[in-house]
């Protein structure tokens, strides 16, 4: 073997053994936390943007979907709680909860400015009659569900 060949294998055997990682379990790297104040700088920096950043459209489908995920929780700690006699009607209202956040979700995410070139077919006005006609339609199920 020529001298050239062993200084390329001693070269790419010390590059392979740099850009391992070590077995040996040494500690080279730790999790550094942010401190509370870099925290709340954060959460301050997220909630300012939300503000100033997110249409008014957008808004109200957030807090809808925030009033279900209240309503949900509330109907399973009920359950938990007090029982679930009826069981069908836990189980359709709990249903609605879920199927009625899931429609908004989409709802939100097409009638999103940012989202238009995803929906290009799709109006804001298009998304929301499709909001209304699954939630007609979960209702319909939900209420024979319940007999």
């Amino acid at each position: 073997m020529g001298p050239s060949k062993r200084n390329a294998k001693a070269s790419a055997s010390s590059s392979n053994s740099t850009t391992s990682p070590s077995v040996t379990g040494s500690k080279s790297s730790s999790l550094v936390l942010p401190s509370a104040a870099d925290t709340s700088k954060i959460i301050q920096n997220v909630v300012k943007s939300y503000w100033n950043d997110t249409p008014q459209r957008l808004k109200i489908v957030d807090s809808f979907l925030v009033f279900l995920v209240v309503v949900g929780v509330l109907q399973f700690v009920y359950c938990i709680l007090v029982g679930n006699y009826p069981f069908n009607a836990f189980l359709s209202g709990f249903a609605i909860t879920v199927g009625q956040f899931v429609l908004a979700a989409s709802l939100r995410i097409q009638a999103n400015t940012s989202n238009s070139g995803e929906f290009k077919s799709v109006s804001p006005e298009r998304a929301f009659a499709d909001f209304i006609f699954g939630s007609l339609i979960l209702h319909f199920f939900a209420y024979n569900f319940i007999n």
